[in-house]
């Protein structure tokens, strides 16, 4: 493989995840080590694992994604632009999005609760709804950009399996994000503050956070090298996001105790399955297109 920048990224990530799971999982996993969700407090002011590894996984997923930005001769300031609206329009929407469908217990909240995201409550399809719209107003709205829409959205795409990666691990020193019980060999201790109501009775939960932070770094591992090399038109990675990060949540989301759900279903499972009808569409369309073309 000529791209050497892959090579680091496979090497360290793989490391990094292999350490974490070998020297730190078996003890928290067990329940002789307990989490705690913070790591300083400054007075009032608190700095969380959560808050800390979302902004990693902001800053890692920018950085690479700016070095591909040169390969597609995409400005730098269009992309730095495009990312910090990006990330406002992805709080929003994550937010958003768990509020409206948790609405019945927001409902009985002061308005104010809806705006406190510290509090808890944000939800990844609404993050990546939110950012798809950010890069749809940006490319219509900013004149002389050096990408399109669909550019935009490989460019996202390629890194955004990584930021989810290393932000399942936020969910992991909050204790959720868990599945059903279990009594599988990696099955998970939760205490007992953490466990949802109805389970209180349960020891050991499967680790939901853990599958699907092991699916998002494959897949993240493929689109950086694919993005990078493999790539034949634009719209094909954000079709490829959309069906194989949607096919492993579907999957894991049947597991999961915490699920948002709208007449009886799960909210992720339902947003899952459209992705993937999505995605399969546009790659055939633009898969077609681009034939055509050439």
């Amino acid at each position: 493989m000529k791209d050497r920048l892959f090579k680091k990224v496979f090497i360290i990530s793989i490391s990094i995840y292999l350490l974490a799971v070998i020297f730190l999982l078996p003890g928290v996993f067990s329940g002789k080590i307990l989490l705690n969700q913070v790591i300083l407090n400054f007075g009032s002011l608190q700095i969380r694992w959560y808050g800390l590894l979302i902004a990693t996984g902001v800053f890692l997923s920018f950085y690479l994604a700016n070095d591909t930005a040169k390969k597609w001769n995409i400005s730098e300031d269009d992309l730095s632009n495009a990312v910090m609206i990006g990330i406002i329009f992805s709080i929003i929407g994550a937010r958003a999005y768990y509020v409206t469908f948790n609405w019945d217990y927001y409902s009985k909240l002061p308005f104010s609760e809806v705006f406190k995201t510290w509090h808890g409550g944000m939800a990844i399809h609404g993050g990546i709804l939110g950012a798809l719209i950010a890069v749809y107003l940006y490319t219509k709205i900013k004149k002389n950009i050096t990408f399109n829409f669909l550019q935009g959205l490989d460019l996202m795409a390629h890194v955004l399996p990584l930021g989810q990666a290393i932000g399942r691990w936020g969910n992991f020193f909050n204790y959720e994000a868990y599945g059903s019980p279990t009594n599988l060999p990696w099955k998970m201790y939760v205490p007992p503050q953490f466990r949802m109501p109805g389970y209180e009775s349960y020891e050991y939960f499967h680790p939901t956070f853990l599958y699907e932070s092991t699916w998002d770094l494959l897949i993240f591992l493929f689109l950086f090298y694919y993005a990078r090399n493999k790539k034949r038109f634009d719209g094909e990675i954000i079709s490829l996001y959309l069906i194989l990060y949607s096919a492993g949540r579907g999957v894991i989301e049947l597991l999961r105790t915490d699920s948002l759900m709208f007449l009886n279903m799960k909210v992720a499972v339902l947003i899952s399955i459209l992705f993937i009808i999505i995605g399969i569409s546009l790659y055939i369309i633009l898969s077609k297109k681009d034939k055509q073309e050439g």
